[in-house]
């Protein structure tokens, strides 16, 4: 079996990776990378050089390049992580979250198409269905969930799921869908929440926080949904999405407070911030089909998971040490300076 993973050298592209060539050693795993901002090739040296891996670089909207990979690899599977998916930057400029998200996708399942495979799977997010009330605890995100979206980030990946199911229904394409709730773990680049407010907290800087931090968001540890992508493009079923979620909701405020705590620092340091334009208030994902169907469930519960995350970051400075004293630290200052 051969895979073609896009987006391997981001978050939980790169952590897909090493679980399915420990799950899979058989396997080989290509790597598809343009290398954004939000890429870092140094998240996969510990697989660069194995006999069952390759790394390639490229742009998922680059039609030629593609299907020269598709011509000399023949994959069976493609899992598609590639995407622009940091919701502030899409509201800073839409436009390459377009190009990406869905010239990209429909690119890659163009090549699909013309070279066979036997499943292409779409990693969406649950944003896709906006939002829900705080005061509504029952209400949860299904799979039958009407998509309505809050920012160009998730309707750009609202119009890929779209466009796959179109890909299914008329070319016959082997598609599925998985969206999934918020994910933490290893090699989260730091303008995401939990990775920010633990470089942060090292550093002894401000801590910002949107609004009150009332937002509620379910936590999901990234290897279990890598897990539960696995049992998806292997045992689930063609032409379906699949809900993939931590039953862990708890408020950005919360999390502050404890990574506040479990690394000894004042909460002095919060910051609040003017709240991001368009801002959903709640996500919740009931993932009964994906138990139903696959057995899937949370393994990780919410206090180890960010017991092990945050010991990651503690041990691995120089990853994103490197990462926030480059580009990165320009746009920070961009993005909270005068908030």
């Amino acid at each position: 079996m051969t895979i073609i993973v896009t987006g391997g050298a981001g978050f939980i592209g790169s952590n897909f990776i090493f679980y399915m060539m420990e799950a899979h050693p058989e396997y080989k795993i290509i790597c598809l990378d343009k290398l954004t901002y939000a890429g870092n090739l140094s998240t996969l040296k510990s697989v660069m050089f194995k006999p069952n891996f390759r790394f390639v670089k490229l742009d998922i909207c680059d039609r030629e390049g593609v299907y020269h990979l598709f011509e000399e690899e023949k994959p069976d599977m493609v899992v598609n992580f590639a995407a622009e998916s940091h919701v502030d930057r899409s509201i800073e400029d839409p436009s390459i979250f377009l190009q990406t998200n869905i010239i990209g996708t429909s690119v890659l399942m163009d090549a699909c198409r013309k070279y066979g495979i036997v499943r292409y799977h779409q990693v969406s997010t649950d944003e896709v269905y906006g939002d829900l009330p705080l005061d509504r605890p029952d209400l949860l995100f299904t799979e039958e969930t009407p998509i309505r979206t809050s920012s160009p980030y998730s309707s750009s990946k609202a119009s890929a799921d779209l466009l796959a199911m179109a890909y299914h229904r008329t070319y016959g394409l082997p598609v599925s869908i998985s969206r999934c709730s918020n994910n933490y773990g290893p090699y989260q680049f730091p303008e995401k929440l939990i990775p920010l407010m633990i470089a942060n907290c090292l550093s002894n800087k401000p801590l910002p926080v949107y609004g009150k931090g009332l937002n509620v968001r379910d936590w999901l540890y990234v290897e279990d949904h890598c897990k539960a992508i696995d049992l998806v493009i292997h045992k689930g079923n063609v032409g379906e999405v699949y809900n993939i979620g931590g039953h862990n909701e708890m408020q950005n405020i919360e999390i502050v407070k404890l990574i506040c705590k479990d690394l000894d620092k004042p909460e002095s340091l919060i910051t609040y911030v003017t709240d991001r334009k368009g801002h959903d208030m709640r996500y919740a994902i009931d993932p009964t089909k994906i138990h139903n169907e696959l057995g899937w469930l949370p393994e990780t519960k919410f206090a180890d998971g960010i017991e092990k995350t945050i010991k990651w970051y503690l041990d691995n400075r120089s990853w994103w040490g490197e990462i926030i004293s480059g580009e990165y630290q320009k746009y920070y200052e961009k993005m909270y300076s005068n908030r």
